[in-house]
């Protein structure tokens, strides 16, 4: 029979046995520390080189039977180890015996030259083993409202999506529905991750989080929310600092969005954006100083994000916009693409970023009918806001936010007549 690996030295072998004993080392470190489980250092590492083993000879004498034997044998020795009783504290064993079998597996993984994705697994399983305290308060702390978010953008994501006819359709050829409902789990998986962080972190973490988070799920709502609290004297500075900085990140978003959609508008959209950044963090940082501390941190009410009804309907809305977009951009010109953006900024500047990219992206639009859409549904939306401010808090915070916004106004202003 011919064996290969036998035919030299093997010392060429030496760095996979190496990474598999990391790998198995760095994973039993942690178990290690655990003072109730049956596997540590040892074990692991023995059970990563035995995974590297058996994968080796599977592959010499061309028989998966001897990778799937091993891993066998290594569930009935963590069955044999955990068949004696226990302690009523003792750790039952079932994320040990896991681990041990993800190490036995990862250690295979090693032989077949797949090195990088088994250690970044390794990294990940043993991030997962020590913060365990954290994430059992995390998912403890997970209201029902939470848990029907995360399954209601898992059925978004992963049963409507991929079921969509990858396709264009009617006028202009615009209607995709899988590219549409593509930027509702977009817009859904960005509000989602704001909405579980400001539901555990932004009470906590104070105004800067509470800001930012506010601005990843809706800039609209934090906007209002603090509007509303901002008129009572003792909350009207910390109401400006978290309504200009969700605001702030309404263009930190827009960013996301140009880097998923429309890489290739990047070098004509950062610069723009990265002004209108700069500027307004100029404005926001003038308000910073005077900031009282201590000050209580009222979490604005949100709406559930990955609610299939409101998916719906940014998905309409998306559509609708790319339609007229279209329509109105060859009938009217520039002119008619930012009548549409001017309108539909008002209330949602995300629907007619994502179009605008979406027609760049097939050559619709050119970078700068595209960037100034963007900026005209920005500016728009900067300025319902204010109207906002203006008539629930007065004129008092309503001149206080106006530094920013104007900020925010000037910057983005400054990057499109550089671009033009």
């Amino acid at each position: 029979m011919d064996l290969p690996f036998l035919q030299g030295n093997g010392t060429e072998h030496i760095p996979t046995f190496l990474t598999s004993l990391a790998i198995g080392l760095l994973i039993g470190l942690e178990r290690e520390r655990n003072p109730s489980a049956k596997a540590g250092l040892r074990t692991f590492a023995l059970v990563a080189l035995t995974g590297t083993l058996a994968a080796m000879f599977s592959a010499i004498l061309q028989s998966p039977w001897i990778l799937g034997l091993g891993l066998l044998t290594v569930g009935a020795i963590i069955i044999a180890a955990y068949l004696g009783p226990k302690a009523p504290d003792e750790d039952p064993g079932t994320t040990t015996s896991a681990a041990l079998l993800v190490c036995y597996l990862l250690g295979a993984m090693v032989w077949f030259d797949a090195r990088t994705p088994a250690l970044m697994l390794a990294i990940a399983v043993t991030i997962l083993l020590y913060f365990k305290p954290e994430l059992r308060g995390w998912s403890r702390g997970l209201s029902r409202r939470d848990i029907i978010s995360i399954f209601q953008f898992a059925v978004l994501t992963f049963i409507i999506l991929p079921i969509l006819p990858d396709q264009n359709y009617g006028p202009y050829h615009t209607l995709n529905p899988h590219q549409t409902w593509l930027m509702v789990v977009l817009i859904s998986g960005l509000s989602l991750a704001g909405y579980v962080a400001l539901r555990f972190f932004g009470q906590r973490y104070g105004a800067p989080l509470l800001g930012f988070m506010g601005g990843l799920v809706s800039s609209t709502a934090t906007t209002l929310v603090y509007a509303r609290h901002g008129k009572s004297e003792g909350m009207q500075q910390l109401a400006v600092i978290v309504i200009l900085i969700a605001n702030l990140v309404v263009i930190v978003r827009l960013a996301m969005e140009g880097v998923v959609v429309s890489p290739k508008s990047l070098p004509y959209l950062l610069p723009v954006l990265g002004s209108g950044l700069a500027f307004g963090l100029v404005g926001t940082a003038l308000l910073w100083r005077n900031l009282v501390k201590g000050a209580e941190f009222p979490m604005p009410e949100i709406t559930n994000p990955t609610e299939l009804r409101t998916a719906i309907g940014f998905g309409l809305l998306y559509a609708v916009v790319l339609f007229f977009s279209a329509w109105l951009s060859e009938m009217a010109g520039s002119m008619g693409l930012y009548a549409v953006a001017l309108v539909s900024g008002l209330t949602d500047v995300d629907a007619i970023t994502l179009s605008s990219l979406r027609l760049f992206e097939t050559g619709k639009l050119d970078a700068s009918q595209t960037v100034t859409a963007i900026v005209i549904a920005f500016l728009a939306n900067l300025g319902f806001k204010f109207g906002l401010i203006a008539t629930i808090a007065g004129s008092r915070l309503a001149k206080r936010c106006a530094i920013g916004f104007a900020s925010m106004g000037a910057g983005m202003g400054a990057g499109l007549a550089w671009l033009l």
